[in-house]
């Protein structure tokens, strides 16, 4: 059993890591989204909470266990093994109560990749893919890149809370077109772990006009103290047999960079397609680093995510309490699950192109825009809050000083 008390306030330097997050950052053009490099460090630098990577350190006995590995100096093709099976199985089985087979797992370089390749099993160019915007981009790009069409159900944004659109799901599913659901749980960005009875009925109206549902819950293992993931396919055999589940440990464990995640297909028929799918892809085999990754974390990572979530929650709290003091023209959306607060700027009442130069240049805070979400997220932004407390309450004090006019703009490569 992991022991280790872990120091989250600690900055650890991520020079010379190729880290996505804090030395490339992304502009937008007419040809679309690409990376340029940035200064990201020194007096001046940017704080990066775009991409959903954490600033903490991977629990003790993945380290230990990446290094154990990385030690044998042969780095040839490898496949999961029953002990890495047997670790997936214990985790769901312990975090969550749900019974899953190993024999319904299918190793996957990643959930993006896997969401490209499940349009391509179950839908025909032309043929309709419903997602929930405001919702994670690559739900998008998994769909317009294989030639389908966005089939929008969009969420209701409610008294600062989201929540289904019921009645519009039902005539959106009701298109013979739609053949696929994307269901994000929880829910990127709106911070929301759907209840039980709300994934019972969308499971429920996707059954009933035959529509086959991804669940991506890539980040079902981070649900926020007083909230309960409830894995979409444990909800009964009936919904189980109608689903791929997409899992993972990246976010959970902090390990994205080990491309290692897992799909989780119960009904044999879907699995085949699944497989035939992958074997279409030229999908094999997996990461020998993030097996042994993956196994460590799943096997003996629970007692450091314990502490993670502790440490988002009081994250969440000094977010909301500084909103609420400082800065009243912002919004938080509660947050319920995931790391990543989703923040109704409205109230400033800026353009989109605005609001960016208010972050990027007058903060030099880059967080993901909402309109990245779709167009349901004009006007928002989705802040990553899984870095150091004193990392984050020094981005707020800047977004503060931008606002009230007391910082000038300062970041000369980023584009509105």
């Amino acid at each position: 059993m992991d022991t280790t008390h872990y120091d989250f306030d600690q900055e650890l330097d991520r020079r010379g890591t190729n880290s996505l997050k804090w030395e490339f950052f992304l502009e937008s053009d007419a040809v679309g989204r690409r990376l340029y490099t940035e200064a990201a460090f020194g007096a001046d630098r940017m704080l990066p909470m775009w991409v959903a990577d954490m600033d903490f350190p991977a629990p003790q006995p993945v380290v230990d266990a990446v290094l154990r590995r990385a030690a044998h100096p042969i780095y040839g093709y490898a496949v999961p093994d029953p002990d890495y099976y047997a670790a997936v199985c214990g985790w769901m089985q312990r975090r969550h109560g749900w019974a899953v087979d190993p024999d319904w797992i299918v190793v996957s370089p990643g959930v993006v990749p896997a969401l490209y390749m499940l349009v391509r099993a179950f839908c025909r160019p032309g043929e309709k893919v419903l997602i929930q915007p405001p919702v994670y981009p690559p739900f998008f790009s998994a769909v317009l890149h294989n030639d389908a069409v966005v089939a929008a159900n969009p969420l209701i944004h409610d008294g600062g809370r989201y929540r289904m659109d019921f009645a519009d799901l039902e005539a959106k599913l009701a298109d013979p077109a739609v053949k696929l659901a994307i269901l994000c749980s929880p829910h990127n960005p709106v911070g929301r772990v759907w209840t039980a009875e709300e994934l019972r009925r969308f499971g429920e109206l996707c059954l009933a006009h035959g529509v086959v549902v991804v669940a991506d819950e890539i980040h079902g293992d981070l649900a926020l103290p007083g909230h309960r993931f409830v894995p979409f396919a444990s909800l009964g055999d009936e919904l189980a047999q109608n689903t791929v589940v997409c899992t993972a440990p990246s976010k959970t464990f902090n390990l994205a960079g080990l491309k290692t995640a897992n799909l989780i297909v119960p009904n044999p028929e879907l699995r085949q397609q699944v497989v035939r799918a992958y074997v279409r892809s030229g999908f094999f085999g997996a990461n020998p680093i993030g097996l042994a990754a993956a196994r460590a974390a799943y096997t003996c990572g629970e007692a450091w995510l314990d502490q993670v979530l502790a440490y988002l929650d009081g994250n969440r709290r000094a977010l909301e309490a500084f909103a609420a003091e400082r800065l009243p023209q912002i919004a938080v959306t509660p947050l319920e699950g995931t790391y990543l607060a989703w923040l109704d700027c409205r109230g400033l009442g800026l353009d989109p192109a605005a609001l960016k130069r208010l972050w990027v240049e007058g903060a030099r805070v880059y967080p993901e825009m909402g309109t990245s979400f779709g167009a349901e997220g004009e006007g928002f932004v989705r802040l990553n809050i899984a870095c150091p407390r004193p990392l984050l309450m020094e981005a707020l004090a800047r977004l503060e000083a931008a606002v009230n006019g007391r910082q000038p703009a300062a970041c000369a490569g980023a584009e509105a």
